[in-house]
């Protein structure tokens, strides 16, 4: 059998493999992550100073821990009443929740990304990149026998490449383009790392456009973008596009120019990607347009708890 060549520089793995393993396990203890019930009825009562009507049942902190459920285990929401009204009778202080209370609670929490600050240099190289989440687990069989199209959910999202957290994202329809989003999702990045400056931004050629190369010569963003092999040298609607194109035809091509700016942490990105696919599945389980949306932003939020865990 012919042993398989690796193209390029050959990988070193400098992983401490206690550490990373350890990491790995203390996933699996967020499960039961339940420090929330010995503050439950304090943080019930300053939800409920002040409130008009119905007073909540439910912390913040739990509907919080259940939609994480949701997503990790994939449960229904009727399965997850009955996931709580069994866990309640062995845990003293959890209260079971119906699944009317938790679908609604869910559906309007805050889908804000879980960034560990503290692990953010104050200037970040990102990454930045799309990737499509099914609607259903039935189209492929579907699509072939009956050329039914069912369509994805598009999630934009940039990374810090160093310490591989999402830092923002974007969740639209399939429609929508790279390009589109690419302003919107560097404002909703920048919002969400105040204390922090972004230096250079690593992207394919989606990104390849002159607008784009315009709003980071505005913000003073290094261009990590690849741009077309016949790319114009000339100055035709963004002088620093142009610029980042001479200075790769300068270092002799796309090779030179791919290592002096270190452009295969782009593909952190892409890892990234596989990693949310490979815990949190591939689709969605929701229903409705603005849940699948929603379903789909948890997923890579919850990714970032487990990232911070360790």
């Amino acid at each position: 059998m012919v042993k398989n060549v690796r193209w390029g520089h050959p990988y070193r793995d400098k992983r401490d493999w206690s550490v990373y393993n350890e990491c790995l396990v203390k996933r699996g203890e967020f499960y039961l992550s339940l420090d929330f019930i010995e503050k439950w009825d304090a943080l019930l009562n300053r939800m409920n100073q002040g409130k008009r009507g119905q007073p909540y049942r439910y912390p913040e902190l739990f509907i919080e821990w259940m939609a994480c459920v949701h997503i990790f285990l994939q449960l229904p929401y009727r399965q997850m009443e009955g996931f709580t009204r069994k866990l309640s009778g062995y845990i003293p202080g959890l209260r079971s929740a119906d699944y009317t209370t938790l679908f609604r609670r869910i559906s309007t929490l805050n889908l804000a990304l879980n960034i560990n600050s503290g692990r953010i240099a104050d200037t970040v190289i990102i990454a930045i990149d799309s990737t499509g989440i099914k609607v259903t687990n039935r189209g492929e069989w579907m699509r072939e026998k009956w050329k039914v199209h069912r369509g994805w959910i598009k999630v934009h999202a940039i990374i810090d490449v160093e310490s591989n957290q999402f830092l923002g994202i974007e969740v639209t329809e399939e429609n929508v383009t790279d390009e589109q989003m690419f302003k919107p999702l560097m404002q909703r990045t920048m919002e969400n790392i105040p204390n922090s400056c972004i230096g250079q931004i690593l992207g394919d050629g989606a990104y390849d456009r002159n607008q784009i190369f315009n709003f980071l010569e505005k913000n003073h963003i290094v261009s990590a973008i690849k741009t077309r092999a016949n790319a114009s040298r000339r100055s035709t609607g963004s002088p620093y596009r142009a610029q980042c194109v001479r200075y790769r035809d300068e270092l002799g091509g796309y090779s030179p120019w791919a290592e002096s700016v270190n452009y295969g942490n782009r593909w952190k990105v892409e890892g990234l990607f596989s990693a949310v696919k490979r815990i949190f599945g591939e689709y969605v389980h929701a229903s409705s347009k603005t849940g699948m949306l929603r379903e789909a932003a948890l997923k890579f939020s919850c990714y970032n708890l487990l990232v911070n865990l360790a």
